[in-house]
């Protein structure tokens, strides 16, 4: 296509007036005529002319909120424990019950202050990550191409465009080479769309729109030079995202923390009810009846959850980041614990990672550097004086062997090439050679093999026996090109046979050991590649590997999509696969109920990198997979994986361990007040002391997340049950109000304790009891014996116990309405808290025998997780959203360009 050079010297470009013409209209008008409504020119826009543009209509981008410090601080606000507090504190300091609003405004400050720093320092080091990402455009500027960010496109903007590329805006095209796009993320179509800049009729709907593409869809075939139309949230894709609004959805974390949060509304709702009328059917004034109602419903919720939540998603982060481990969304870390099928690719996980030359060998196996030199002509390894900077690893290997310090002999003029793609597995040229015009095609042997007329026999078992030794092969062979001035895929048949190129990518040592370590954690890995099945088997071999099945891409296509369902969690390998087969085989394991995971870094990746539960990618991987990833590794290594397993059940582990304590406990403690406040002639504690000693517990539980997880609580995934927490509450809380009533006896019977007396033993009591089961909750084992807890949470545990203990004889204790307790009562205190801790350990017992903590996974919303993944894509700032909002599932799909394992 022509060109205007010269920059700003060729003068301004026509104005815009109001705004680029719609899409629909460009898409009628001529190339030329679109570019002239669009007030620009083959060459692209000025420099000048294109920084008005971007102040006039703004960033690439679908949105431009960055969230700060203050979205993360009203973020910390969502939360409905929080807004009970909020209110309890309001009508306390209303009534003039102000130590009651004191302590309230304690424990909201210390949640929310918890959770914003914790929150806050992630969302940071993410952005940081985020800003390392570049995603990059061919962009024509004063006719000369510059590599620019997709956010600094403008309307007028002329783009070139190769297959693999996502459409980084509305575009009108101008010239196309076997243009086609997968427009699946707006049309839902799975076939291509055939696109070319012929213009369509006027009054064509969008799907009809030929000659246009549309930001977020993928080009799967052929390149293309085109004009923007429209940025950012003008854009087709931009309606759709802006239509969804900022709320992204919920991961099965989340969801599961607010399912645990409606469930606390409604048993202290309830709860709270039944305390006030009983208050009022005996008489006791109503302020009095209200200030203990909502002291209750304050003292079942574990009021700092999200802190705890919020602590132990950061501590995981920067513990994965000392890993080699970076995580992109702080609850991806517990999707990672949830997973327990990995796909991930052969090369580079499984082997080295360094593609090396062997030899180039004639049909019957023999020395031939003819072949290897054929080999060198049709290549497609982007060469920068003389050393490839970029290409297929297959490509590159070739040129970096000790034999090619050169470019190949000045007899072979390339004239045309038909790139390699996915469904023929071969790359051809045209050249001029020897005053005549040849043919030379490379590729999978599988595929190139059956196009030629003259394979020997023994040709095809060299092929196997070196598949066999796990090597990878590429066949070559040639044709006469006589007449042909350009090559196409439809010109690759009766091809002469001229030999192989043969690479190696030996097993990585350590890879044995990690998968050991992945199957200990009940994960299964499997392996998807372009390569061939023998070679993939025999690398399995090598490591120890035991394979239950193998699948071809060839058996995919042969098959139904229920027939894959039915066969996919019986195979471990699957070869010469596509992208697509791919995604579809990822699919298909989830919809046997697997959480799937997925490691990949190319372009060809993405697609199943969207499918995927949670994305994989490493710092090396291309834009597209990065992007498209969840959580980036430093180092291509499976145990690095598994240390983001292991670290995000850890997570999940002591989150549960917070819960059940805190609903048990706390379940308990309130049932304890609701039958005292019927029977007692008095508040058997005052509203304040209620929350006085929920906030000493919660302040203690603060060193959850430091605490050492059994082995077995990482063994396998562990997820979110209501059902078992509602149970657990139900069946373990009362256990400590036998006590509680045990304590009333003792404090009325023996000590004839009056109101301020009996209102201390029970604090310290029910302090004591409720914090220092934790030792028993918090593992399934024998506690102390065969499990022990961290030091940080031992020494806080014994510190609010000790200060719960001293408070009544304090100088603050008649503030509080306190009394000092006499000596004999710490005697009966220590009686009654070891005999608790053995009736809780016996009921654990019995209860985990009983139930499951197990639950189904829920169903994800692929399409809104698509959507919002894309629009990230294009935000200006890319919020990150920590433990306390709703995070991003779902990258964009893509289509295939090359892949390490593509031809051998």
């Amino acid at each position: 296509m022509a060109r205007d050079s010269g920059g700003d010297t060729l003068g301004a470009a026509p104005p815009l007036g109001a705004g680029p013409p719609s899409i629909q209209s460009l898409a009628a008008m001529p190339s030329d005529a679109a570019l002239e409504a669009l007030g620009s020119r083959a060459g692209g826009l000025g420099a000048d002319e294109a920084e008005a543009r971007l102040a006039t209509f703004g960033p690439n981008a679908i949105r431009t909120h960055h969230a700060g410090a203050w979205s993360v601080l009203v973020r910390q606000f969502k939360s409905a424990l929080l807004l009970l507090l909020i209110a309890a504190a309001v009508v306390s300091a209303f009534v003039g019950q102000g130590t009651d609003a004191i302590i309230i405004a304690i424990i909201i400050s210390a949640s929310v202050g918890l959770g914003f720093v914790n929150e806050y320092r992630a969302e940071r080091a993410a952005e940081a990550l985020h800003s390392g990402i570049r995603h990059m455009v061919t962009t024509f500027r004063g006719g000369e191409p510059a590599s620019l960010e997709v956010t600094h496109l403008v309307p007028g903007d002329v783009v070139h465009l190769d297959v693999g590329a996502i459409v980084p805006a509305d575009i009108r095209l101008l010239a196309a080479s076997g243009l086609e796009c997968d427009e699946s993320i707006l049309t839902g179509e799975s076939v291509p769309a055939v696109k070319s800049p012929d213009p369509v009729k006027a009054g064509a709907s969008l799907a009809d729109l030929s000659s246009c593409l549309f930001m977020g869809t993928v080009i799967s075939e052929g390149s293309c030079d085109a004009v923007v139309a429209a940025t950012g949230a003008r854009t087709q894709f931009g309606v759709i995202a802006m239509g969804l609004g900022e709320q992204q959805p919920q991961t099965e974390f989340q969801a599961g923390l607010s399912q645990f949060s409606l469930l606390l509304a409604w048993v202290g709702g309830a709860l709270s009810v039944v305390i006030f009328a009983v208050n009022l059917l005996l008489g006791r004034p109503l302020i009095d009846s209200v200030l203990f109602s909502l002291a209750v419903a304050v003292g079942i919720t574990p009021q700092l959850l999200p802190a705890v939540v919020s602590t132990s998603l950061a501590t995981g982060s920067r513990q994965l980041a000392h890993k080699k481990v970076l995580v992109k969304r702080l609850v991806c870390i517990e999707d990672l614990g949830d997973i327990d099928v990995l796909f991930t690719d052969k090369t580079g996980t499984l082997t080295d990672g360094h593609v090396g030359f062997q030899r180039a060998i004639d049909p019957a196996g023999a020395k031939d550097d003819g072949v290897f030199l054929l080999g060198l002509v049709c290549n497609e390894a982007i060469i920068s004086n003389g050393s490839p900077v970029g290409g297929n690893p297959l490509d590159i290997a070739l040129w970096e062997d000790g034999r090619s310090g050169s470019a190949p002999s000045g007899d072979y003029t390339r004239l045309s090439l038909a790139p390699f793609d996915h469904d023929r597995r071969l790359v051809s040229v045209l050249v001029d050679h020897d005053g005549g015009r040849l043919i030379v095609t490379k590729g999978a042997p599988e595929t190139l093999l059956d196009r030629c007329v003259d394979v020997p026999p023994e040709g095809r078992d060299v092929v196997d026996r070196e598949f066999a030794a796990g090597n990878r092969v590429v066949a070559v062979a040639t044709r006469d090109g006589a007449g042909l001035e350009t090559i196409t895929p439809s010109d690759e048949h009766e091809l002469h046979l001229a030999g192989y190129l043969i690479f190696s990518d030996d097993p990585k040592p350590s890879a044995a050991a990690s998968i050991a370590r992945l199957s200990s954690l009940g994960v299964t890995v499997k392996i998807v590649t372009g390569d061939n099945a023998v070679v993939a088997e025999s690398v399995c071999r090598t490591l120890g590997v035991v394979s239950s099945g193998t699948l071809t891409g060839s058996d995919l296509d042969a098959m139904t999509e229920e027939e894959l369902v039915a066969k996919v969690s019986g195979t471990t390998i699957f070869a010469r696969v596509s992208p697509e087969q791919k995604a579809a085989i990822l699919r298909a394991q989830r919809t046997v109920g697997s959480a799937v995971a997925f490691l990949g870094d190319g372009v060809n990746d993405a697609l199943a990198l969207h499918h995927a539960d949670v994305g994989i990618s490493v710092d090396t991987a291309t834009d597209v997979a990065k992007d498209a990833a969840d959580i980036i590794l430093l180092e291509r290594d499976l145990d690095v994986i598994a240390d983001g397993i292991e670290e995000g059940r850890r997570i999940f582990a002591n989150t549960i361990k917070y819960v059940l304590m805190g609903t048990s406990s706390n379940f308990g403690n309130m049932f304890s007040v609701t039958v005292a406040a019927a029977f007692l002639p008095f508040l058997p504690m005052l509203p304040s002391q209620i929350l006085l000693n929920n906030l000493l517990y919660d302040a203690s539980q603060m060193a959850i997340p430091t605490d050492h997880v059994d082995e077995e609580q990482l063994a396998r995934p562990s997820h979110w049950d209501i059902g078992f927490i509602r149970r657990f509450m139900v069946r373990i809380g009362p256990i400590s109000s036998l006590f509680d009533f045990a304590t009333f006896g003792v404090m009325l019977w023996v000590f004839n304790a009056g109101p301020a007396l009996f209102r201390s033993g029970w604090f310290v009591e029910s302090l004591a009891t409720q914090t220092l089961v934790v030792f028993v909750i918090r593992t399934r084992r024998v506690p102390f014996f065969r499990s022990h807890p961290s030091m940080p949470l031992l020494a806080s545990m014994i510190a609010v116990v000790t200060i719960g203990a001293l408070i009544p004889g304090s100088p603050f204790g008649p503030t509080l309405g306190f009394a000092p307790l006499p000596l004999a009562f710490f005697l009966v205190l220590v009686v009654f808290v070891i005999a608790y801790l053995g009736a809780v350990e016996l009921g654990k017992v019995v209860f985990f025998k009983a139930f499951s903590a197990t639950t189904s996974k829920p169903l994800r919303r692929a399409h809104e997780h698509r959507v919002h993944r894309l629009a990230a894509r294009w935000s200006h700032h890319t919020p990150l959203p920590g433990a306390a909002s709703s995070g991003v599932r779902r990258p964009p799909p893509a289509l295939p360009v090359f892949d390490a394992d593509r031809h051998g």
